[in-house]
């Protein structure tokens, strides 16, 4: 049987700032499904999670151990043919090296931070919504649309995200639609920070291919004091759904190997990102530090060249 069971984990809460610029107050509307940004259980409740965990990795190491390996696997999704264990499980530091990037098992919630531009809150008593804009179902989101000229500059990278059904075989789902946004070079998001209000650039909205596939073209992003280098998306049933927070089906983030990002920051306009990222890692950040393997992108590449960095997300299609 190919299909990997989810596993859940708690819904950490972005609070991390860039620090960067002086950033305006957003007033956060209700989440869609009325989920609160962090969940506190209890010792009790996390004890018996580890003692589940626990036992589930007695039981596949045994599995293994009987050649039972490729029955983990998943297939009928194309290349999606390896999985981690969970997505809980304490994460690497380091993160050095491509991260597995070809899970097909549910992807982890997370919050969509304060910067979302999603509609689903405001700044000075606007509401900040980039699904809206004209053009913004775009691939290539280096560029500001609908009459701001700006363009965000850094190192080159492509990212590309896979969308697949953990109910279904881990088919890929074409026809669905992914918006997603980070920070420029220096730290800061459009259409909140400082300085870059009037901007709207390295946000878009992809469909998935045929291969379930959504391709942006980007640059990579900073590193803003207090969170790992990162990427928001949500995911939408279709682009003409993807025009309003209330209809997403999963909000994520993916992750960068920190041997890339350190390359990445050793070059020009990436000062900042240097000191920020000596004083995080991934078992500080308080996004990942619950696991970080389901969202740890496989990024390939050369500062020269430019980065890809490719991930598959699984949902409930």
């Amino acid at each position: 049987m190919c299909r990997k069971r989810p596993v859940q984990r708690l819904h950490r809460s972005d609070t991390a700032r860039p620090t960067m610029t002086t950033e305006p107050t957003a007033t956060h509307r209700p989440a869609a499904h009325g989920t609160p940004d962090e969940h506190d259980l209890g010792l009790a409740h996390d004890l018996a999670r580890l003692r589940h965990l626990s036992a589930r990795r007695r039981l596949l190491g045994w599995l293994a151990g009987l050649g039972a390996a490729p029955l983990l696997g998943c297939g009928g999704g194309g290349d999606n043919t390896s999985s981690s264990d969970t997505g809980t499980s304490g994460s690497d530091d380091s993160g050095s090296g491509s991260g597995d990037g070809s899970s097909c098992s549910l992807v982890p919630e997370e919050t969509a931070g304060p910067y979302p531009a999603d509609g689903s809150n405001s700044v000075g008593g606007q509401t900040v919504d980039a699904l809206t804009l004209s053009g913004i179902v775009r691939s290539d989101i280096t560029s500001s649309i609908a009459g701001a000229t700006g363009v965000a500059e850094g190192v080159p990278l492509t990212v590309k995200l896979s969308l697949v059904d953990v109910g279904s075989s881990c088919a890929e789902l074409s026809g669905y639609a992914i918006y997603l946004w980070h920070c420029d070079r220096e730290g800061r998001y459009s259409m909140y920070s400082s300085g870059i209000t009037g901007e709207n650039y390295l946000r878009g909205v992809q469909e998935t291919d045929a291969d379930g596939a959504a391709t942006f073209v980007t640059v990579f992003p900073g590193c803003y004091s207090g969170r790992m280098p990162h990427i928001h998306f949500e995911v939408y049933r279709s682009t003409s759904t993807a025009l309003s927070y209330t209809n997403k089906l999963r909000t994520s983030q993916l992750a960068f190997p920190t041997d890339v990002c350190d390359t990445v920051y050793a070059t020009s306009g990436y000062e900042q990102s240097v000191s920020n990222l000596a004083r995080i890692s991934f078992s500080s950040d308080n996004v990942f530090s619950d696991g970080v393997e389901l969202q740890l992108s496989d990024a390939t590449g050369s500062v020269g060249e430019g980065y890809v960095a490719t991930l598959t997300v699984g949902i409930d299609g």
